[in-house]
C-alpha cells in the first residue's frame, strides 16, 4: 500500500509516522510530502530513507491513502484531487470539518457515518475528539444536553516555533515569538483567531464540531480556550448537565468500559489525569468525577489526552485501520 503524508516533517506529521510505525500499519511504500526547503531531505521509516517528494509527484504515484497535515490550503486545493483518482484522503486540517456530506469521524464515537464511496474525512480539532471520546458513553446513557468546558492546551498545539518559544523564554534567549505574548509563566485566554461575537475559531470548532460528531444538535456546548506553557497534551475542566439522572458509580463504570478512556479517578491517592502521564499516549484520560452541586442532574470532570496522538496523528490513523477493516483500503 502506498502511503502518502502530507506535512510529514510537522510534529504532527512526524507523529504520523512514529503511530504507523507502532501500530504496524501495513505501508508498502511511504510518500512524503512537505515544503519545497525540505525537498531533497530524507526521511526515515520503517528502517527505510524515503526521500521527501512534491504534491505533484505524490499525486502522479497514485497512492492508496493520503493523510493530509500541512493546513487548509494544501487540503483544500488537493485533497479532492487524490480523492478523485480513488484514494482515501484523511484530512486533519480544518478545511473540511463542517462541510455537508464529509464525515467527521472519531472511531470510538462515530465510525458508522463513514461510507464506502466517501474518499474524503475530516479529523476534528484535537480539543473535540478528546472531549467526545469521554461524553460519548455518557450520552448514550444519560443524554448530554449542555456543556460548559474550559481547556488548558498544551504549546505543541501551535506547532514547532512555539515550542521554541517557550523553550528560549524558559532558557532566556530571544528568539521569534509566535505568541502575541510571552507563554513561560504565563496562560493566554487566545486560541486561534477572535470573532465578531467574541469568541474564537478554537472555541467554536468545539461547539460545533461536538454536535456533528455526536449527531446530536440539541446538545448546547460553550468554551473557553486557553494556551498554558505544557508540552505534553491537552487538559480540559467539563461540565455537563444531562437530560436524565445519573449515579456516580454507574458514570466510573460506563467511562471503565468505554473505549479509548482511561479511569483516573482516586483522590484519596491523588490520582487523577494529567498531561505527565498522557504524553505519548493515545488513550483520553479522565477524573476528577464529582457532582454538581449547585444544579441537577450535572456532572464535572477532567480529561486529558496527548494532543499530537490521540489528538491528531493517532486518530487519523484509527480512521484508516477502520478502513483496512471494513476492507475499503488495500
Amino acid at each position: 500500500m502506498k502511503v502518502c503524508i502530507v506535512g510529514a516533517t510537522g510534529l504532527v506529521g512526524s507523529t504520523m509516522l512514529k503511530v504507523l510505525e507502532e501500530r504496524n500499519f501495513p505501508v508498502s511504500f511511504l510518500l512524503p510530502v512537505a515544503t519545497e526547503r525540505s525537498i531533497g531531505r530524507n526521511i526515515s521509516f520503517n528502517k527505510q530513507e524515503y526521500p521527501v517528494c512534491t504534491l505533484q509527484e505524490a499525486l502522479n504515484a497514485n497512492p492508496s491513502l493520503v493523510l493530509f497535515s500541512a493546513g487548509s490550503e494544501p487540503s483544500l486545493e488537493w485533497g479532492p484531487k487524490f480523492a478523485e483518482q480513488g484514494a482515501w484522503v484523511i484530512d486533519n486540517s480544518s478545511a473540511w470539518r463542517m462541510q455537508g456530506g464529509i464525515p467527521l469521524v472519531v472511531p470510538e464515537v462515530n465510525a458508522h457515518v463513514i461510507q464506502v464511496n466517501t474518499r474524503l474525512i475530516a479529523n476534528p480539532n484535537c480539543s473535540t475528539i478528546q472531549l467526545v471520546v469521554a461524553l460519548n458513553p455518557l450520552h448514550k446513557a444519560f443524554q448530554v444536553r449542555r456543556v460548559v468546558v474550559s481547556t488548558y492546551q498544551s504549546v505543541t498545539g501551535t506547532g514547532t516555533a512555539a515550542v521554541e518559544q517557550l523553550m528560549n523564554e524558559r532558557q532566556k534567549i530571544d528568539g521569534p515569538m509566535v505568541y502575541p505574548y510571552r507563554i513561560d509563566l504565563n496562560l493566554l485566554p487566545h486560541i486561534d483567531a477572535f470573532q465578531p461575537n467574541g469568541y474564537t475559531k478554537e472555541e467554536l470548532k468545539m461547539t460545533n464540531e461536538t454536535v456533528k460528531i455526536m449527531g446530536d444538535e440539541r446538545i448546547r456546548l460553550t468554551a473557553t480556550t486557553v494556551r498554558v506553557p505544557v508540552q505534553g497534551g491537552h487538559s480540559e475542566s467539563v461540565n455537563v448537565e444531562f437530560e436524565q439522572e445519573f449515579d456516580l458509580d454507574e458514570v466510573r463504570a460506563l467511562l471503565a468500559q468505554a473505549p479509548g478512556v482511561v479511569l483516573q479517578d482516586d483522590p484519596s491517592k491523588n490520582q487523577y489525569p494529567m498531561p505527565l502521564f498522557a504524553e505519548g499516549r493515545d488513550e483520553v484520560f479522565v477524573g476528577r468525577l464529582r457532582r454538581d452541586e449547585s444544579q441537577p442532574r450535572t456532572l464535572n470532570m477532567w480529561v486529558v489526552s496527548d494532543n499530537l496522538r490521540k489528538g491528531a496523528a493517532t486518530n487519523a490513523i484509527q480512521i484508516a485501520e477502520h478502513l483496512l477493516g471494513q476492507r475499503w483500503l488495500s
